[in-house]
């Protein structure tokens, strides 16, 4: 139904899967989307693999304080603590609606009693009970379907594992006479039948090999509190158990996605990604992109090809210099009218704005100058790009509401950043830019909608490449969405996607309720 979104001229570009943590594991198919150029044509095959040899499975170690299986664990304490976590899980499963009305302390003993952190607002400690109690009556299902197929030959495990990629996977040889540096694999006996195999450990074999998906504290970095100088009542963010769940059906709604991708065209030729996917995954009603580095001749190619039912597309590109900066407005909502630019010759050679005005608002899709090394722009970032863009806004504002999203390269406050201390003269936290930040949109009445919904929680959207910040969460958050404030309480839901890779920014979203 959709197609890929691709670049005309490829010759042949693989896009088998999108590079995300997957929760859900299915062993019995494998597909994987190819897009095929034929002339100025492409189409998507599905192809399928034998997978008799492999049996997936992921070790879950998100509720230790009740699985623990560690030698030197005191079995009767374990036991009376699960017993009385069980009685009170149970009523709160028997009446899910307990959980809206109970009190904050009501809330941290019962997610204390289950090994759950207990931090953050009432908000946060209701999305964490509630993703517990989904995930515990999730197991309890799979557990009841492994009990009736996983009848097969057992298999037993005695090995140690090595890392061997950034990837965050790790190998497991059998029988290996090495022992792993970084963590090991006990012995255990599971049940196989015909490539299904549930047990609190989850394990990929393919022939020889067995590939193991590392915990949820290093497969998924930003569940991590990372940070240099965490402040008390801080926590990080985790998006499966911190978004709202979705509006009901009688309420109208669009949801945006903004994403810097740092070169569209080297990432569509990346293995692993599907711009298909993505729109499966999120069903966005707009996509903003920021820093395409296409040149004008690029663009159409590329409104040729898009997914269907995103008609609707508009590109700028800078002209001073060739394949750089670059933003972009897709969309399957037609807009009313498209501007380019902020009107203003001196900032609009290197395509950073694009306006698509809507019913409701006006959308701004920007990618704001960065300082540079040296902080050599510093100068026109704060005293003449931040006041322009500024004045344009609030001139917009004054027929509707506006929503500027996109790569704003500030991490406003230290919680937006690893390592504030280290970082006092470093372009885009710079007191000049915070100051200018604060002084040109959030004082003129636009409000932060992720720090806004989400008051102590540390999440970032950018981690350097160089220095391989993103495995251990040690990144910005650069990229906002800052609304009117007339608009401010229509924000459903204003959420991170840490998990797509591809660029150094990840995906930011928004529900905006209409």
């Amino acid at each position: 139904m959709l197609k890929v979104l691709q670049l005309g001229f490829s010759g042949f570009i693989n896009f088998s899967c999108f590079a995300l943590n997957p929760r859900i594991l299915n062993i019995k198919t494998s597909a994987s989307l190819k897009a095929r150029a034929k002339g100025h044509k492409f189409f998507l095959s599905n192809s399928s693999k034998p997978i008799s040899s492999i049996v997936e499975v992921k070790e879950d170690k998100k509720f230790k304080g009740i699985m623990d299986t560690s030698p030197n664990s005191d079995q009767g304490v374990v036991q009376e603590n699960n017993m009385e976590s069980e009685i009170k899980l149970q009523s709160i499963k028997d009446d899910p609606g307990r959980i809206e009305v109970m009190t904050v302390l009501e809330l941290r003993t019962t997610l204390r009693s289950i090994g759950v952190p207990a931090k953050g607002c009432k908000r946060d400690l209701v999305y964490a009970l509630k993703g517990y109690v989904t995930k515990k009556a999730e197991d309890e299902v799979s557990h009841l379907e492994t009990q009736e197929v996983g009848k097969g030959k057992k298999l037993s495990i005695q090995d140690h594992v090595e890392e061997v990629s950034s990837t965050s996977k790790v190998s497991v040889s059998r029988k290996s006479k090495r022992k792993a540096k970084q963590a090991a694999v006990e012995d255990e006996t599971v049940e196989v039948d015909a490539g299904i195999v549930r047990t609190k450990r989850k394990l990929s074999i393919k022939t020889d090999e067995i590939s193991v998906t590392l915990p949820t504290n290093q497969s998924d970095p930003w569940t991590i509190l990372a940070h240099k100088k965490p402040q008390k009542g801080w926590v990080p963010y985790n998006p499966r158990t911190m978004r709202p769940p979705p509006s009901s059906g009688d309420t109208k709604s669009m949801k945006l996605i903004s994403w810097n991708v740092n070169g569209l065209r080297a990432l569509l030729k990346l293995e692993g990604f599907s711009a298909l996917q993505l729109a499966q995954r999120e069903d966005f009603d707009v996509l903003c992109l920021q820093e395409t580095k296409l040149q004008e001749k690029d663009v159409e190619s590329i409104r040729e090809s898009l997914i269907d039912g995103y008609e609707s597309s508009f590109w700028t590109c800078s002209v001073s210099k060739l394949g750089y900066s670059g933003t972009a407005i897709i969309s399957r909502v037609k807009p009313l009218s498209v501007t380019y630019g902020l009107g203003i010759a001196d900032h609009d050679s290197e395509g950073r704005v694009v306006t698509a005005e809507f019913d409701s608002f006006y959308l701004i899709s920007c990618y704001v100058p960065n300082s540079g090394d040296g902080l050599r722009r510093l100068p026109y970032r704060i005293a003449e790009w931040d006041i322009s863009l500024s004045s344009y806004m609030k001139e917009l504002e004054k027929k509707k509401p506006v929503i500027l999203t996109g790569d704003l390269n500030c991490a406003y406050q230290e919680i937006d950043i690893y390592n504030p201390a280290g970082n006092r003269r470093s372009a885009g936290f710079t007191d000049e830019e915070r100051q200018s930040f604060g002084t040109n949109f959030l004082s003129q009445g636009f409000v932060d909608t992720f720090r806004a919904q989400h008051p102590d929680v540390v999440g970032y959207t950018y981690w350097a490449y160089r220095q391989g910040a993103r495995k251990t969460n040690r990144g910005w958050r650069l990229d906002y969405f800052l609304v009117s404030g007339s608009i401010a309480d229509k924000v459903h839901d204003s959420y991170i996607l840490p998990d797509v890779g591809g660029s150094d920014h990840c995906p930011i979203g928004l529900v905006l309720k209409l």
